[in-house]
């Protein structure tokens, strides 16, 4: 998943970004307001974590424009203002959580984990259509019952692909939440992975779940589990 991490202490946000990274995520920084509100216009991202004491535009001013834009992605504020009367501002402004600093970075994480499983139905951070399962904590993929092992950016497509089943997900849409916004469209990595993922969670296996839709993309097929 694609986060944007708006923070104006380098070092707090170079750990930050590292740290979101190691955990599987796709991580653009910025760091002022103004930038915030020009990213979260330009690309489609899943989380922002938003400072409020940011120069050029202030955390609070960027939260307010991003929704007055109609931009429903989920809003992390992680601040420094620690009093009552300041969480209830942001949350009220349109921010869905609020984390003060400092903090431990696994409760980051956990939260982060919490706004993604948000109107996605995931049970016990998993991602299931038919027989295949995503762990999305241990980032493990079973398909019936086998574990699959997959590389870092085979996991992240196929963990896209899976959030938004049913959905047809363009090339552009696939590449720009798996890789971030430096990388360019400049080749066809999309349907280099689409690839490597059938090998390993198609080819021998049925029904086939990777749908290609010429003309616009891909999609993962919604199958109904046993209960």
């Amino acid at each position: 998943m694609r986060i944007l991490v708006v923070e104006d202490e380098k070092d707090l946000s170079d750990v930050i970004k590292k740290g979101l990274e190691e955990e599987g995520f796709v991580v653009d920084t910025v760091s002022d307001g103004q930038q915030a509100v020009n990213f979260a216009w330009d690309y489609e991202y899943d989380i922002i974590i938003l400072d409020l004491m940011l120069p050029v535009k202030n955390g609070m001013e960027a939260l307010k424009e991003i929704r007055e834009y109609g931009i429903n992605t989920a809003i992390l504020i992680l601040t420094a203002k620690d009093m009552v009367e300041d969480k209830i501002k942001g949350l009220n402004s349109g921010a869905d959580d609020y984390l003060t600093k400092p903090f431990a970075f696994g409760e980051l994480v956990a939260r982060v984990r919490a706004l993604l499983r948000r109107g996605i139905e995931e049970n016990n951070n998993q991602l299931m259509t038919g027989d295949l399962v995503i762990d999305t904590v241990n980032h493990k993929v079973l398909r019936g019952g086998i574990e699959i092992p997959l590389t870092v950016k085979e996991y992240a497509v196929l963990e896209y692909l899976t959030r938004n089943r049913g959905q047809v997900l363009s090339r552009t849409q696939i590449e720009e939440h798996v890789w971030d916004y430096r990388y360019g469209n400049t080749s066809n990595i999309v349907d280099v992975y689409i690839r490597y993922l059938r090998q390993k969670i198609d080819n021998d296996f049925e029904p086939k779940l990777i749908e290609t839709v010429h003309g616009r993309g891909y999609r993962i097929k919604v199958i109904e589990n046993e209960t």
